[in-house]
């Protein structure tokens, strides 16, 4: 399984973007994916997470509210809004792929969120 974000950038405090993860490779093995994000100096940390089969999504507290995990499984993607951006959302996001419990990782995409 391959993993490719795209989307992220920098905005205002206040501001919107919304991730994209394209997957590609064996796809139809993928139990559940999500979205991760490592802040500098910080432990990467679980930002939200949706399963394959019913779409059972899961969200970290400091994001519940704001931030909106989905996917279309025609395209193989996944995407994540994110609205009302804190300075504190600033971090590297990476997108993760759960295959049997082994896990797939993209390369990150950079999110700056100023004040």
């Amino acid at each position: 399984v391959q993993l490719v974000e795209s989307g992220g950038g920098s905005v205002q405090a206040g501001g919107s973007l919304r991730l994209s993860c394209v997957a590609s490779g064996s796809t139809f093995s993928i139990i559940a994916m999500g979205w991760y994000r490592q802040a500098p100096k910080k432990q990467r940390e679980l930002v939200a997470v949706i399963t394959s089969g019913d779409g059972i999504v899961n969200y970290a507290d400091s994001v519940k509210g704001r931030f909106t995990i989905s996917r279309d499984n025609a395209k193989n993607t996944m995407y994540l809004q994110m609205n009302s951006l804190k300075p504190e959302d600033t971090a590297v996001y990476y997108c993760y792929a759960d295959v049997h419990k082994i896990g797939y990782w993209g390369q990150g995409t950079q999110v700056t969120v100023s004040s």
